[in-house]
């Protein structure tokens, strides 16, 4: 059974209970090969960097779908774990996933507390949807088609980046500070969404935050107050059942988004625990991939290009 919220830009379309057959995960790879490319999100050290250390680097793995298959659109993928760890079933296979979409993959290694702490993490996210967006034109992207999804903290991290993205630095240095870092759309799974009150995630605020975190900037980072109608439309899952994250986050963070008019549809499932990625082997659970999908096209974000891939950036 799936309770699923789905609200458009006119406000909130319905709330619809029904029992759902099961779906094959459209486009799920199952090869083993390596990215096509690992990048540096900076070439020199990143911001607020201390170390040189692997973990100091922030990069972004890329993983191109097939040459035609491709329909310009990319997502960067945000593995949970906390903010202390990345999880490697969040990373690798999803972005495989999205390559059988016809979507580009682009794996984000970001830097994890309790060495780090807000806003290196911000940062990185931000600066990967730069990365992006700047290589567009390389890379064969619509700049105007840059999503991305997030699980757990990794989910919070994306919560982040839909609602604290940067202005656009026209006279910067770098060319790639010269672009936008808000992404064209979300997804959230089993997302960590607030950082105070009785659904807030301890360990992921305090990796992020530090051990004592002011008043101020938990509200800050507590992103179902930070939803605007500038925040871009975003899909979202989770399970009744999650006793790691409690659906609550989920619940909040699809409410503001529809006092704000902004699309937003969310699926809570009956049943599972937290970190199901992909959805495994539950027939329910791996359905959420082929709803994204459908979502993403609802959206025209897996639509072939009629032209060359090569549109000016934003």
């Amino acid at each position: 059974m799936s309770l699923m919220l789905r609200s458009l830009a006119a406000g909130l379309g319905s709330l619809v209970f029904a029992a759902m057959p099961a779906v094959a995960q459209r486009g799920v790879a199952v090869d083993d090969r390596k990215p096509d490319q690992v990048i540096r999100l900076w070439e020199g050290d990143a911001p607020g960097a201390a170390g040189s250390e692997e973990r100091d680097v922030p990069t972004l793995s890329v993983f191109k779908p097939a040459a035609d298959k491709a329909n310009g659109t990319a997502v960067v993928v945000c593995p949970g774990g906390g903010y202390s760890g990345l999880a490697a079933h969040e990373g690798k296979p999803v972005a495989e996933w999205l390559n059988g979409l016809g979507v580009a993959g682009l794996v984000l290694k970001y830097r994890l507390g309790p060495k780090y702490h807000h806003p290196a993490m911000v940062n990185d996210v931000n600066r990967a949807i730069r990365m992006a967006r700047s290589h567009a034109a390389d890379w064969k992207l619509n700049p105007d088609r840059i999503g991305v999804l997030g699980f757990s903290a990794g989910g919070h991290l994306t919560s982040t980046a839909v609602t604290h993205f940067d202005a656009v630095d026209e006279k910067a240095s770098d060319p790639v500070d010269r672009v936008s870092s808000r992404p064209d759309f979300g997804v959230l799974i089993y997302p960590v969404i607030t950082l105070e009150g009785p659904y807030a995630h301890g360990g992921s605020r305090r990796n992020l935050l530090g051990n004592e975190p002011s008043k101020e900037l938990i509200e800050s980072l507590s992103n179902e107050k930070q939803v605007t109608e500038k925040t871009p439309p975003c899909f979202m899952v989770h399970t009744s059942t999650d006793t790691v994250v409690p659906f609550q986050n989920s619940l909040m963070f699809a409410d503001a988004l529809r006092q704000h008019k902004v699309p937003v549809e969310l699926h809570v499932f009956d049943h599972g625990s937290h970190g199901f990625g992909l959805g495994q082997n539950d027939p329910v659970l791996r359905q959420w991939p082929e709803l994204c999908a459908k979502w993403m096209q609802f959206h025209g974000w897996l639509n072939k290009p009629a032209g060359d891939l090569a549109p000016a950036i934003r």
